[in-house]
């Protein structure tokens, strides 16, 4: 029904991911390469033609999207006073990282984790406290001795978690979210819950938001949420913070309106309600299409690049590669990467914990770009 497989030429479009040599293939940024869902074109289109693009309230019929998507798909009862609209979920962390932490405290993440999240802690001037993930046979699990061990120190204060987990694409077990949020309330650490890849998952598979483990994850947590990853409309600076505890809510509140990025765009509700109200059958077909894109990955890996091992992964559209085998450096070896073949990876060790062996891999795609990425990668290492 919708069409995945045209290609979309995106460069000289100002584009982050294109602005990049002739002759290269980016496939690192998390930015997809489809067009959005045409009901949000449509919804935008008809906003554009009324040709005022004055300053915009937050209708109650955003509230209303956001409450029927997280309770129909993902079970979790959202109350309509704990939203907060923002425009983007990074804003929203590094305004709650400055609010609620002093200089010299220690923000903890689970790595490798999102690049980003570094940047947000590093800017504000606090320290980041890496507690790694444990690795064994291939696989991630939460080291919870480790864990407990970093958030028992007095100058951890606030914890940034991924959910589900870019870049090892992780669905965490609300047995692991409500044990993560029971340490963090023994030892008095906030966490901000960003869970903006929650709806590119397998299909048959949902999540577990955090806020809905246990009443300790709820009451601890900030959420945030967004339509813009899995209905590709970054750009259009449109997510929300979900905030149960009132008293955690109101710091949040006047964290984001201190920064000003509590309002919206002209185009930021009417894309925001138009994917939650519209765009779930296009959701479906791209969640297909996007696993379809893995196990053509997975295939042509075990064929032609054996020496390298795809970590297992439930969700996102970024696919975790484990090069140990060939490398130690993953900064040189995606440079190494691109300057034989134009192929743009993002290197794993800006992710932290063990990502020098790693490379992170975008898969988002039609399906004969996928092809070209594939065959740009076999032609560098063999």
């Amino acid at each position: 029904m919708y069409d995945f497989d045209t290609v979309v030429d995106r460069r000289n479009t100002g584009s982050l991911k294109w602005d990049v040599a002739e002759n290269e293939l980016p496939m690192w940024v998390a930015d997809m390469d489809f067009k959005t869902a045409p009901q949000i074109i449509e919804a935008i289109s008809e906003r554009v033609s009324h040709g005022v693009f004055g300053y915009s309230i937050i209708p109650d019929e955003w509230n209303d999207a956001y409450i029927s998507w997280w309770d129909r798909r993902h079970g979790l009862k959202i109350e309509r006073d704990s939203l907060i609209f923002c425009t983007g979920v990074v804003p929203a962390i590094s305004s709650t990282v400055r609010k609620l932490t002093t200089p010299g405290e220690n923000v903890l993440i689970m790595t490798p984790v999102y690049n980003i999240f570094f940047n947000s802690i590093f800017n504000n001037g606090v320290n980041v406290q890496e507690s790694p993930l444990g690795y064994e046979n291939g696989r991630y699990f939460v080291d919870y001795d480790r864990l407990e061990h970093d958030l028992s120190n007095p100058q951890t204060s606030l914890m940034i978690f991924c959910n589900p987990h870019n870049p090892c694409g992780i669905i965490w077990t609300k047995d692991e979210l409500a044990k993560i949020g029971a340490l963090c309330r023994k030892y008095n650490v906030t966490v901000i819950s960003d869970e903006i890849h929650c709806d590119i998952t397998a299909p048959g598979k949902s999540y577990v938001p955090f806020a809905a483990a246990s009443e300790d994850c709820a009451d601890i947590s900030i959420t945030c949420i967004a339509p813009t990853k899995c209905f590709n409309m970054a750009g259009l600076q449109t997510a929300a913070v979900m905030v149960p505890n009132k008293f955690l809510r109101h710091k949040v509140w006047r964290a984001l309106n201190t920064d000003e990025v509590a309002e919206p765009n002209a185009f930021a509700i009417t894309a925001a309600v138009a994917a939650f109200t519209k765009g779930e059958p296009w959701l479906e077909e791209l969640r297909k299409y996007l696993w379809e894109n893995r196990k053509t990955v997975c295939d042509f890996v075990a064929e032609n690049l054996p020496q390298i091992h795809i970590v297992d992964a439930d969700a996102t559209y970024l696919m975790w590669l484990d090069c140990s085998a060939l490398t130690d450096d993953s900064v040189a070896f995606t440079q190494m990467i691109r300057e034989k073949t134009g192929l743009y990876l993002s290197e794993g060790a800006e992710f932290g914990g063990n990502g020098r062996y790693f490379v992170r891999l975008n898969i988002a795609c039609p399906g004969a770009v996928l092809m070209e990425g594939l065959e740009r990668l076999k032609r560098a290492l063999v």
